[in-house]
């Protein structure tokens, strides 16, 4: 996962690495390669994000994150 993540920014997903146990979970979510997240908040702690994917918003965990390799589009 790209640290630069803040509430606010756009990213597209690069890849999802399958080897990540939460992978399939995400891609039934309707998170899947070329799709775009927004970070809509972080919590106080930094964990969860919500994230909007699809026109409807997700709370995950930093760990089912990392699954991810996402690139900034602003």
């Amino acid at each position: 996962m790209n640290r630069k993540l803040k509430e606010g920014s756009i990213a597209k997903v690069k890849s999802i690495n399958y080897k990540n146990e939460a992978s399939k979970r995400l891609i039934d979510m309707g998170i899947t390669t070329n799709s775009h997240i927004v970070i809509k908040k972080i919590a106080p702690f930094g964990d969860p994000y919500i994230i909007e994917i699809r026109n409807y918003q997700l709370a995950l965990r930093k760990k089912d994150l990392n699954a991810l390799e996402l690139e900034i589009v602003n």
